[in-house]
């Protein structure tokens, strides 16, 4: 659980709640049902427009990393590392091939196996920087669903402003449906603007950081099985293995 997530939303929320009630409103004044359909569904239908399914659906799965994020590898995979190049120096290449069918991560199966089949280091790198940045392109393209949101909810949440105005001019005859219509009219702007800079943005820059930290790792992993098929010497790794375990 990462607490800082909690906390960070927990004290957002309290800020809106607790100026309300200092202010002498209540707190169900900001329970609209209408202008929160209006401006959730909206900015989630255009969101969607703009993107594909796959990279939608994939934007909403990497929102649980913001309360639980990946666990941290870096350590494992150091240890990994040493094993790797202490195994390729004394008995060669080719017994790596057991290290590749024990490790869980798709790319550094990957990594291993070409360092197996004996590919050119040159090549290797090469081919391991594209996979680098394919992944990246598509998840950066996932947490870019976030951004986008934040960019939407406001106008929309100016749409259902504006959609409850029409209903009170509407209904200027009626006074006992203004109160409705304002209210909508009003708290769909504050859903809008809210949810952009307390929970999409937030949420958008947290992923990305994320996503960030995995290139790193994915990066200095590519380095060493670059070093690995080189032959380069240990203490090259072992710099590599010390980047690795630093904090980014």
């Amino acid at each position: 659980m990462d607490w800082s997530s909690v906390i960070g939303l927990a004290l957002a929320l309290a800020g809106l709640l607790v100026g309300q009630a200092l202010e002498g409103g209540k707190m169900a004044s900001l329970l609209q049902p209408a202008a929160f359909a209006i401006v959730v569904i909206g900015t989630f239908g255009a969101v969607l427009l703009q993107t594909r399914l796959r990279t939608f659906v994939r934007g909403l799965e990497m929102l649980r990393w913001v309360f639980f994020p990946p666990a941290d590898t870096r350590e494992q995979l150091g240890r990994d590392i040493g094993l790797w190049s202490l195994t390729a120096r004394r008995d060669g290449t080719l017994a790596l091939e057991r290290m590749m069918e024990s490790t869980d991560d798709h790319f550094n199966a990957k990594g291993l196996r070409m360092i197996v089949d004996g590919i050119a280091p040159d090549k290797l790198r090469q081919l391991l920087d594209v996979e680098i940045s394919a992944y990246e392109l598509a998840e950066r393209q996932a947490v870019k669903i976030w951004e986008s949101a934040a960019g939407y909810s406001p106008t929309i949440g100016i749409l259902g402003a504006v959609l409850g105005l029409i209903h009170v001019m509407e209904n200027l005859t009626d006074p006992g449906k203004l109160g409705g219509g304002i209210a909508v009219a009003f708290v769909s702007t504050i859903y809008g603007v809210g949810l952009a800079n307390l929970l999409f943005l937030p949420v958008a820059n947290k992923l990305k950081a994320i996503v960030s930290r995995r290139v790193v790792q994915y990066e200095i992993t590519a380095a060493v099985f670059y070093d690995i098929a080189t032959g380069d010497h240990t203490r090259i790794i072992e710099e590599r293995v010390a980047s690795l375990l630093h904090e980014h």
